[in-house]
């Protein structure tokens, strides 16, 4: 899952992209509405933590002109503002869950996954695809049964590629899954993490589209 935190506050955001980054989840963090704008043009984000109270622009009326503009992303208001007003105003300018700070981080993930789930068109956390399980929330993944431990990479990577659902995936989109801003992609990193999961889970389960991208084969696993 890639999150877009948006938060003036550099306490809060640190501690906040310290706990979702070990809970499995890729995440950068911008501090002023313009910035955010900016960052949305670049990757293929799946859902955005907004908070309110920013230093260029009050977080309601950016939220209120970026569904304006057609954007469709799932967005969780994170704000300190506790009046049911605001709470309703926050729902109807477009958001899809509004949480108050302070909060348990616990409760933050679980919500964020809820989004994407139902954003997904799914009901229940598990993602099944023959004889493979996959839990987002937990990260669990099983095999005909058996458990197979994943690294991180390899958890978000098979994510991406299961909740495409048969679409093929550039390197490009594959790569937005797993690495945030800060980090430094080897040239051959995606092409590692993919090797392993084939290893794991079988050689056919992933197919190359030689020239566009990678997607998860529906006849396999």
């Amino acid at each position: 899952m890639r999150v877009l935190l948006i938060e003036d506050d550099e306490l809060i955001a640190h501690g906040i992209l310290a706990g979702l980054r070990a809970h499995g989840l890729t995440v950068d963090a911008v501090a002023t509405a313009a910035r955010a704008e900016a960052a949305l043009s670049t990757v293929g984000w799946d859902v955005i933590i907004l908070d309110l109270g920013l230093p260029d622009e009050d977080g309601m009326s950016l939220l209120q002109r970026l569904r304006a503009g057609g954007m469709t992303l799932p967005v969780l208001i994170l704000t300190a503002r506790d009046a049911v007003e605001h709470r309703v105003a926050g729902l109807r300018a477009g958001a899809d869950d509004y949480l108050l700070k302070p909060f348990d981080l616990s409760e933050l993930v679980a919500r964020l996954h809820a989004l994407l789930r139902r954003a997904a068109g799914r009901s229940v956390d598990l993602i099944e695809h023959g004889a493979l399980r996959l839990d987002p929330a937990s990260g669990e993944v099983s095999l005909h049964g058996s458990a197979v431990v994943l690294s991180r990479r390899e958890l978000a990577l098979l994510a991406a590629l299961l909740q495409a659902r048969g679409r093929i995936l550039s390197p490009e989109q594959l790569k937005d899954s797993l690495y945030d801003f800060s980090e430094e992609i080897e040239s051959n990193a995606l092409n590692v993490h993919i090797h392993h999961l084939r290893r794991k889970l079988g050689a056919d389960v992933i197919e190359t589209i030689r020239g566009v991208g990678y997607r998860f084969s529906l006849d396999k696993a």
